[in-house]
């Protein structure tokens, strides 16, 4: 009998090992906090390695459920059907059961606050049929986003030796749900709400005890420690900040606390010191060389009423310049069908069109040649200018951003179609 539980034990132990395989997660402890505005990382530390993301996972899920709102494939008020797989699923969970339906509206609330498992699963089956297929959905459009060390098997967060991402693929991520869905980035505020009779409050503790929260997520599973995607919003500057591996819920949100006081002391700092708001660079000689008459730019252009303005390839106005002449700029989008980066999105048009700038003559051997643009969106917080730089193919535009990327900015690829 001994020798037989001793084997019993020695299966489970392996079958374990191999739901987490060292080498998988490479560093349980990661961090990282970013200027929304500019993309310049504030701080960070194994911020590129691999960890178990868990419910991190549901941003994804929500990002894919908002782009389906966007595109008409998904409405509010849509009921969604409940299988006996999603009703099966672990806890946390609203307790669903198989047959019944609930509305999508309730589920992205599920997600966002309880965290709920079935309800991931009923929106992965909505939208991709079987969650396995939903999950290589999430991995793509990880990808189309410049996450290119995430990968995901499951839309919940529960545990696969597969699911890893890092703390910058994260901070990108929140980035993204801010800047491609704004109308919906509030459900994300959502501190309680009701279901079938019951309240379910937010596992996110920040949204009422640190000043400025309105978002985003929280995960824990025993393999990755408590995470959190937080973002931050104080006198007008945004911050994401991320943390994996925390030992507590309560010492993780201490220290991301600690590291978001940390951030927004540097944006002082930088702003009495009169820095421009983009990743500090030598200026490139067309940083100093254009004026409002090259014979490049096209007139007609209206920023300030929602159209792109777009400028030769790396050439940047000075800020006065920039603010005084927009209106002399042709507004075009990239050619239907290429893709492009994006590195940053600002609450004014000038260090847009510098951050574009400074990215072209960053990566010259790509991105020398190529049109920047700056397209204007409106949001939580007020009108954002998206700095982009494109009309590539999508091997050059991952390339362009991994080398971006490793030259400190935060940048996305945008996929042919995003707006």
């Amino acid at each position: 009998m001994e020798t037989l539980l001793r084997g019993f034990l020695g299966v489970f132990a392996i079958a374990v090992s191999f739901l987490f395989a060292p080498g998988q997660a490479e560093a349980r402890y990661a961090s990282i906090v970013v200027d929304a505005e500019t993309g310049q990382v504030l701080h960070g530390a194994n911020q590129d390695t691999r960890n178990y993301p868990a419910s991190l996972t549901k941003m994804m899920t929500l990002y894919l459920a908002f782009e389906a709102l966007e595109n008409g494939t998904l409405t509010l008020d849509k009921p969604l059907k409940v299988s006996r797989r999603a009703a099966g699923m672990p806890p946390s969970k609203l307790g669903l059961r198989a047959g019944e339906t609930i509305k999508v509206r309730e589920v992205i609330l599920a997600l966002t606050t309880k965290s709920a498992n079935d309800a991931a699963v009923v929106m992965a089956e909505a939208l991709g049929g079987k969650e396995t297929q939903f999950a290589r959905l999430m991995t793509k459009k990880a990808h189309a986003l410049g996450m290119e060390r995430t990968s995901f098997r499951n839309a919940s967060g529960l545990p696969n030796r597969g699911q890893l991402s890092t703390a910058r693929d994260m901070a990108t991520l929140g980035l993204a749900l801010l800047r491609d869905y704004p109308a919906y980035y509030s459900y994300f505020s959502t501190s309680s709400f009701q279901y079938a009779g019951r309240t379910y409050r937010t596992h996110n503790k920040l949204l009422s005890n640190y000043e400025g929260t309105d978002g985003i997520k929280t995960g824990y599973i025993r393999a990755s420690g408590f995470n959190l995607v937080a973002s931050v919003k104080r006198n007008d500057r945004r911050l994401i900040a991320v943390v994996f591996g925390g030992r507590t819920s309560r010492s993780r949100d201490r220290h991301i606390k600690t590291l978001l006081d940390r951030g927004f002391k540097q944006l002082a700092e930088i702003r009495v010191a009169g820095a421009p708001p983009v990743p500090r660079r030598k200026p490139g000689a067309s940083e100093l060389a254009l004026n409002a008459t090259d014979s490049r730019l096209s007139p007609a252009g209206d920023p300030e009423n929602g159209k792109p303005i777009v400028t030769a390839a790396g050439m940047a106005l000075t800020q006065q310049a920039s603010l005084e002449s927009t209106d002399q700029f042709q507004t075009t989008a990239f050619p239907s069908g290429h893709w492009g980066v994006q590195v940053g999105a600002f609450s004014m048009v000038a260090p847009a069109k510098q951050a574009a700038a400074l990215a072209a003559d960053s990566v010259p051997q790509i991105l020398s040649s190529k049109p920047i643009s700056v397209l204007s969106v409106s949001g939580l917080d007020g009108t954002l200018y998206r700095a982009r730089v494109g009309d590539l193919n999508e091997e050059s535009a991952r390339e362009a951003c991994r080398q971006l990327t490793f030259k400190s900015f935060n940048c996305v690829v945008v996929p042919p179609g995003s707006s």
